[in-house]
């Protein structure tokens, strides 16, 4: 436990960041799942739609610091490379 003023502020902020962080995560997830159902549905515009709203999201948790930048390039990159393959 915190013996010092300050410990305990940041255990209060620790806190907070962490709700944040863990909401924006979620949303992360759940914006990429809605474009991944829409692939395995084989409905390339919903996809292309989708992932159109998915990557603004991702791309957000990395200036906000809880996904790594490349993680969301891959991300992305992979989401896009099966939008591109479903229409061939």
């Amino acid at each position: 436990m915190a013996n010092h003023k300050s410990a305990e502020k940041r255990i209060r902020q620790t806190e907070r960041r962490t709700e944040v962080n863990r909401a924006r995560m979620s949303r992360i997830r759940t914006f990429i799942k809605k474009v991944e159902s829409a692939l395995e549905a084989g409905d390339k515009s919903a996809a292309a739609e989708a992932f159109n709203l998915a990557q603004p999201e991702i791309q957000r948790g990395v200036v906000k610091g809880v996904i790594h930048r490349n993680t969301a390039a891959r991300k992305i990159s992979r989401l896009a490379g099966r939008i591109k393959e479903l229409g061939a």
